[in-house]
C-alpha cells in the first residue's frame, strides 16, 4: 500500500468512526463542497443523490435524531488508489419501532489529496414482499 492508499484508508476509517459517535462536524470535514452522497433508499435503482454538504448534513441530522441508537460495526475497510470499500452491519431501531440489522458497504470515491467526493450506500435487509 503505497502513502496516498494508507491516507485514504485512514480517512474512510476516521469517517466511519465519526459516524458511529453521529458527528456530523468530523464527517463532513472529509467531504468536498460538492460531494455526493448515493443513499440505499429511494428511488430505484440509485437511490436518493443528496449532492453537496448541505444536503449531506440534513441527511444525517435527519438520520441521528430519527435513529438515535444507530451504530456500525465495521467488518473491513480496503482502498485502491483512490477508491475504497467498507463492509459492515449497522443496527439500530427507527423511530416507527423497525429494528435495523443489516449488512452494507460503502464504495467511496477521493480526490487526489484524500477529500471525500462520493460516498454509494448499499445494503440486504430483510423485509416483507
Amino acid at each position: 500500500m503505497n502513502q496516498s492508499e494508507q491516507r485514504n484508508l485512514d480517512i474512510i476509517t476516521d469517517v466511519c468512526e465519526a459516524f458511529n459517535r453521529h458527528d456530523a462536524e468530523a464527517i463532513l470535514a472529509q467531504f468536498t463542497e460538492d460531494a455526493e452522497w448515493v443513499t440505499s433508499r429511494g428511488a430505484q435503482p440509485d437511490g436518493q443523490t443528496l449532492l453537496g454538504k448541505a444536503a449531506i448534513a440534513a441527511m444525517l441530522k435527519q438520520r441521528f435524531s430519527s435513529i438515535p441508537d444507530m451504530a456500525w460495526e465495521i467488518h473491513s475497510h480496503w482502498v485502491g488508489g483512490n477508491r475504497g470499500c467498507s463492509e459492515w452491519t449497522v443496527t439500530g431501531t427507527e423511530s416507527n419501532g423497525n429494528h435495523l440489522n443489516w449488512m452494507g458497504c460503502d464504495l467511496w470515491a477521493l480526490r487526489d489529496d484524500g477529500m471525500i467526493t462520493r460516498k454509494d450506500t448499499y445494503w440486504k435487509y430483510e423485509g416483507g414482499e
